[in-house]
């Protein structure tokens, strides 16, 4: 008996250590070992919620990317698809209309564009590199053409507590954004791992033309999680418009940079087939530090972008020659 819990529990542990998130979490860790020992200010209570709050609207965008890449697809759209969805819901409490009402054309409006996504990658076939490149660049000029170049000032405060709000909690204040994407880290894993739907979008990604003749309709997978990935953005894109109080049309320009980079520093695979929403949480953490970690060692901001490439290219490089020992 005592032999068989040995082995349970061994074999257990073996599973734990071999998961992605364990690694990508050793990583996270590092870091913030590293910032504390070498900076006087990472660790103060002001620095550690700018980052909890910070990087919620890029995870929660990220949970959308990851079951796109999961499909084998893309999307670059969901930086100009966040700035879009704060700008709408803006421009809607600025004609008067409730909070709840605003927040839910933001949501359609995402909602719309991700459809087009899968559209345009299902029945039109094109490529999704190339469908949401041009979908990024039509959400973006939409939002010029409505503003004219300005931004929507004067948002009311009821709006602005969506991602300003601190929570009461432990003792402390949790910023609500925090308190949104931890609860769609649960809803969409268990999406993903606990649902018929969410078994078909691994199922497509592992192998698309079995997952056809098995009876799965790959088309409608596909539209779907184009479909969810937007809802998520534009989720994002509101809790960073209210944080920030105002919407810019160039509001989250380059973000799709950060997304995607939380999703393929999260274990998610670009070939498709392999992915989880809490690899994607911990990725857009890492991703967060070290932005922050970049300015608190002096490092000027100019290199963000360099210093993003770099770690895009090599989370790419180490899920390949992960692959290659398999």
């Amino acid at each position: 008996m005592a032999e068989q819990v040995r082995k349970t529990v061994g074999s257990a542990l073996q599973g734990i250590l071999r998961a992605q998130e364990v690694g990508v979490f050793l990583i996270l860790a590092a870091m913030v070992l590293f910032l504390s020992v070498f900076t006087n200010t990472f660790l103060t209570s002001t620095n550690i919620f700018n980052i909890l709050r910070a990087f919620s609207w890029i995870a929660i965008s990220g949970f959308g990317e990851c079951m796109v890449i999961i499909t084998g697809g893309i999307d670059l759209s969901v930086g100009s698809v966040m700035g879009f969805s704060g700008l709408i819901s803006a421009m809607l409490l600025r004609a008067s209309m409730s909070v709840p009402v605003s927040v839910l054309g933001g949501l359609a409006a995402g909602v719309v564009i991700g459809l087009l996504n899968g559209l345009m990658v299902t029945k039109a076939k094109l490529p999704p590199f190339i469908a949401t490149l041009g979908m990024l660049l039509m959400a973006r000029g939409l939002c010029y053409g409505l503003t004219g170049g300005w931004p929507v000032q004067d948002l009311p405060q009821g709006f602005r507590n969506l991602g300003q709000l601190d929570i009461p909690l432990l003792g402390a204040g949790v910023p609500l954004p925090l308190l949104f994407t931890i609860l769609l880290v649960v809803i969409v894993a268990l999406f993903l791992n606990r649902t018929i739907w969410g078994y078909r979008v691994y199922a497509v990604g592992g192998n698309e033309v079995a997952s056809g003749l098995s009876g799965i309709n790959t088309d409608r997978v596909k539209i779907m999680v184009y479909t969810l990935a937007a809802f998520l953005t534009a989720i994002g894109g509101i809790l960073m418009t209210a944080r920030l109080g105002v919407a810019a049309p160039t509001a989250a320009n380059g973000y799709e940079l950060d997304v995607i980079a939380a999703t393929v520093v999260g274990g998610t695979s670009l070939a498709g087939g392999e992915g989880t929403i809490l690899g994607v949480f911990i990725g857009a953490a890492i991703m967060q530090v070290l932005r922050t970690g970049l300015v608190l060692t002096g490092v000027s901001a100019y290199w963000l972008q360099a210093v993003q490439g770099l770690v895009i290219v090599v989370a790419i490089t180490l899920d390949q020659l992960r692959k290659r020992r398999r």
